[in-house]
């Protein structure tokens, strides 16, 4: 067409390259100013510009190169089948299956390795390896598929990241060097990949043989007592010593309790230091234990109070922030808030059904009854019939929805969570159900204030709970919802996203539930893994705060009047709860959300 730009030019034949690459006709490529994602077979890739200068180009087409590669290559449900748990683990499973399908493309066409390349460079500028000064600064996952990306492509190690590479190089190699060339081999092949794949971070000690993921059965002996001998056996001389899960450098922006101190002290966390560090801090490990029995002895406490907050969203940051971050969720997620409502508006009807009027028929006094005079006219002896509305009984309820506002949420888990939670509190408000939305997470990573006060009093033994507790209030049950819309914008802050004690919050969101006067109460978690926090679990028993979990969840669903149903996010949350559901794709969450809540109303 005569008016359209380059831009749409280059769009369209980036397109039809992407749909022959991919083998997919319904390939739609999209330009946008945030990181580069794909979703089914929608492309974002980042705009080059009206110029079109080269390098800004082939960065594009790289990206759209990689997202038609994994549609053509890559099953995605075998991947998360198999997926480990560990973040750290699963941070380097998904590198290595990147670094696999984009070397199908870059052995194949010269032209495409020129586009990957220009796309990794990108990656790379962000990623901590670019800036790692230590080998404990350097990320694993981008290190080891760095590595790997050259054994199987042949192509050097960029420039930017080669300094952190050679850090952990010869640990790495020593480790798995054995790995790549099986890899190398099964290129073709995802399945027997990913088994060869699982094997390398085995050998790389970031997964245990039991962890890797067999049939639910295979979990019971599990124990976590070997976590601390595993990390006295990586304390090894030189540079051959594993980098202490490869954290990148925390961030200082939010972080209140982050100061010298951390030097004291990392003498008495190393044995709970099983974080990932990311862009604004730690990642925290997400522990999938199998059921242990919790001893009759076991006694959870706080060390102090002092500095735990149950705080409003607007009070975290101001009006003119909530409306840009609410603005940002909702140009993310707008593909799937259509589908949301779409099963919000099921969910409505179903509801709806449950509170029809009904009639009693045949009664003695009341309504005429219209339908029966016909009767009345043929047999004039017979009595004039009447009818009464009656009402079928709809408990009045209210339903809680608590959010894990943890690390490991971070991404797309966190906006889908927002977004469902959302359109949720939208559609129960039109059906007259009250709805109070959630989350918890902690003020600082590593302790904050709560641990400098506990290393102030001389490190008293086994002190508890050693972290400030951050709950916010995104929406009260009374407020109507379009006072509190924005409110869930905060979800998308940089820093807000910490650790996790999921026991203490559990306790607070059921305490706000009891002190409500409604007949049916409803609490729903949302959670991707176990409680986390490494100040806390560097200097109690291990297990401290699952088996605090376990007990107020067993408190709740065997004492208590609300009803508790949990969804897991990538991890397997019924291992805890009696009535969850785990889902291996937080795009499933607003689908699996609704189902929930309808069968827990369509019960008596």
């Amino acid at each position: 067409m005569s008016d359209e730009s380059p831009a749409d030019r280059f769009k369209s034949v980036l397109a039809g390259a992407s749909r022959a690459i991919a083998q997919e006709a319904e390939i739609e490529v999209n330009w946008t100013a945030d990181a580069p994602s794909s979703t089914g077979s929608t492309f974002r890739v980042p705009m080059p510009g009206r110029s079109l200068p080269r390098a800004a180009a082939m960065q594009a087409r790289g990206f759209a190169d990689s997202f038609a590669l994994k549609l053509r290559h890559h099953d995605d449900k075998l991947h998360m089948r198999n997926s480990p748990a560990d973040p750290t683990a699963r941070a380097a499973f998904d590198a290595v299956e990147m670094v696999r399908y984009e070397a199908l493309g870059a052995n194949a066409y010269d032209g495409m390795r020129d586009n990957l390349d220009a796309a990794l460079l990108t990656r790379i500028g962000s990623d901590p390896i670019a800036r790692a000064e230590t080998p404990d600064a350097v990320p694993v996952p981008a290190a080891l598929a760095l590595l790997l990306r050259e054994r199987l492509t042949g192509q050097e190690i960029p420039e930017v990241a080669r300094p952190g590479v050679e850090m952990v190089r010869k640990w790495i190699e020593r480790k798995a060097g054995g790995d790549f060339d099986a890899l190398a081999h099964s290129l073709e092949d995802q399945k027997a990949f990913q088994s060869l794949s699982l094997d390398m971070l085995q050998h790389l000690e970031l997964t245990r043989a039991e962890e890797i993921p067999q049939e639910p059965t295979d979990m019971e002996d599990m124990d976590g007592e070997e976590e601390t001998e595993e990390q006295e056996e990586g304390g090894e001389q030189g540079q051959d010593q594993q980098p202490a899960e490869m954290a990148a450098e925390p961030s200082s922006g939010d972080d209140e309790g982050e100061s010298e101190a951390e030097g004291e002290t990392s003498d008495d966390m190393e044995e709970g230091e099983d974080g990932q560090e990311g862009e604004e801090g730690m990642l925290p490990v997400r522990p999938n234990r199998p059921w242990t029995d919790i001893p009759d002895s076991f006694d959870y406490k706080e060390y102090t109070t002092q500095f735990d907050e149950v705080v409003g969203a607007s009070d975290l940051c101001d009006e003119e922030e909530l409306t840009r971050l609410r603005a940002y969720l909702d140009a993310q997620l707008k593909g799937l808030q259509g589908v949301v409502t779409r099963l919000a508006n099921r969910l409505q009807r179903r509801l709806m059904a449950q509170q029809n009027r009904s009639w009693d028929f045949d009664q003695e006094e009341g309504l005429l009854d219209a339908a029966r005079l016909a009767r009345v006219v043929v047999s004039p002896g017979q009595s004039l019939s009447y009818k009464i509305e009656r009402d079928v009984e709809f408990k009045d309820t209210v339903v809680t929805l608590l959010l894990d506002n943890s690390g490991s949420m971070r991404g797309r888990p966190i906006s889908i969570a927002a977004i469902s939670a959302d359109v949720l509190a939208r559609t129960l408000e039109r059906c007259g159900v009250k709805v109070e939305i959630l989350g918890f997470t902690t003020r600082a990573w590593k302790g904050g204030q709560s641990r400098e006060s506990w290393l102030a009093s001389g490190k008293p033994a086994h002190p508890g709970r050693l972290n400030d507790l951050r709950h916010i209030v995104y929406k009260k049950a009374d407020e109507p919802w379009r006072r509190a819309k924005k409110n869930l914008g905060l979800m998308m802050r940089e820093g807000l996203l910490k650790e996790n004690i999921d026991g203490e919050a559990l306790l607070w969101a059921h305490n706000r539930m009891l002190a409500r006067q409604e007949d049916r109460r409803i609490l729903m978690v949302i959670s991707d893994g176990a409680p986390v926090d490494d100040s806390t679990l560097s200097v109690n028993s291990a297990g401290y705060l699952e088996a605090h979990l376990r007990r107020v969840i067993e408190w709740i669903e065997s004492k208590s009047p609300v009803q508790l149903v949990a969804i897991g996010i990538g991890h397997d949350v019924t291992r805890y709860y009696r009535r969850a559901v785990t889902i291996m794709d937080a795009e499933q969450l607003g689908g699996t959300m609704i189902e929930q809540l309808a069968g827990l109303f369509e019960e008596e």
